[in-house]
């Protein structure tokens, strides 16, 4: 059978594979540490948890309009208020099934057969996939700590073409969890609308920042389109619910969009979402950050006693992108024995970076402190047989 010509555009996301063997070995008896898939081991917060239960048994399991719950996108408008300082009209925002849903819509809207697409790389692989599918070519940058491990506004100037038609940020990013400041996102802003092109900003680890105070482009500039999701500061992963943020001209064509691929996000999980935006929500959130900023600090020290700190550390997300090169230059199989061998399971970079990820892993900070330093004690033994 023959499939079409745009599948062959999407690579497969290795970190399944390597998922699927790690708990192959734990169903078997093994003690796997689990430091390989984006999302930490806090349950979802029981206010929305609550909130779901109390939806279904209210009988809340129909249709929503296309672009989501109305109180739903006014909380979300709320909140770029209370926590930005941003005024956003609640008309702007959609609600999707997941980030993925946004991206979706947002690579359909902007990215034709033919336009050139800047993001950084190493970035998140579907970021990438989305806009091939859309026909587009993806302009993947370098980037590296010069740069912060980000696409700043002096590349984002330097690689723009006659094609260019969009610039993709992520900010806190996976997988190296590094952020751009406002005066560095400000300078994006404005490079980008010199050039006449549009930004997209990819922003579903906002929430989780441990140096820098968050910050949506949203308050910077209302023509921006913005990425978010209740996956990851909210703790909502399997709830599949995220959101997309547009200038108003966009709306129209974005809710055409959604009324033909998705229809609607979850019902239930729009009702539930609504409690993650209570104080009683928001503290317990806020205690999960602190605590995935402790586990930071200890992995750190932990590289750090074995001589692998990164030079710049993560300011958000939970993920630490390393540099392996003095051990080896095939990331896959590094973290294939690493998991076969000590039963530690990190992702491999070739995942992230079309450039170097033979060369770098990803490791999430997800899982306790004790495991953690446990994961840094194999690692050791592993890295001195090498």
């Amino acid at each position: 059978m023959s499939w079409s010509a745009r599948v062959d555009r999407v690579a497969p996301f290795r970190v399944m594979s390597l998922l699927e063997v790690a708990q192959a070995r734990e169903a078997a008896g093994h003690d796997v540490i689990h430091l390989e898939v984006g999302e930490p081991d806090f349950p979802t917060p029981a206010p929305v948890v609550a909130a779901g239960q109390a939806a279904l048994a209210a009988g809340h399991t129909r249709y929503t309009p296309a672009a989501g719950l109305p109180a739903l996108r006014e909380a979300i408008a709320g909140h770029y208020a209370e926590q930005f300082g941003a005024e956003v009209d609640p008309g702007r925002v959609l609600v999707t099934p997941g980030a993925s849903g946004a991206l979706l819509l947002a690579s359909q809207l902007l990215a034709s057969p033919g336009d050139r697409v800047l993001m950084a790389d190493p970035n998140y692989p579907c970021n990438r996939h989305f806009m091939a599918l859309a026909g587009a070519e993806v302009d993947a940058v370098p980037v590296g700590p010069e740069s912060g491990w980000q696409l700043d506004a002096a590349l984002v100037d330097a690689h723009w073409r006659d094609a260019t038609r969009l610039a993709m940020l992520a900010t806190p990013s996976n997988p190296t969890g590094h952020m751009l400041d406002a005066g560095q996102l400000g300078a994006v802003v404005e490079t980008v609308a010199a050039r006449g092109g549009q930004l997209l900003v990819d922003e579903i680890y906002q929430g989780l920042c441990y140096d820098l105070e968050p910050l949506s482009v949203a308050a910077l500039t209302p023509d921006a389109f913005v990425v978010n999701s209740f996956s990851k500061y909210f703790g909502m992963t399997g709830w599949r619910l995220g959101w997309l943020l547009a200038p108003p001209a966009a709306v129209e064509p974005l809710t055409r969009l959604a009324q033909n691929v998705f229809l609607a996000a979850p019902t239930p999980a729009q009702h539930a979402a609504l409690a993650a935006f209570t104080p009683e929500c928001r503290e317990l959130l806020e205690a999960q950050r602190r605590e995935l900023g402790r586990r930071r600090d200890a992995l750190l020290a932990g590289l750090a006693r074995l001589g692998l700190a990164p030079s710049l550390p993560p300011q958000g997300a939970f993920y630490l992108w390393l540099d392996i090169s003095r051990y080896s230059d095939d990331s896959q199989a590094f973290c294939r024995r690493l998991l076969e061998e000590e039963n530690v399971a990190i992702t491999p970079g070739i995942d992230f970076a079309l450039e170097g990820g033979e060369q770098h892993v990803r490791i999430a900070f997800t899982t306790g402190i004790a495991r953690l330093e446990e994961a840094v004690n194999r690692l050791e033994r592993f890295l001195s047989r090498l």
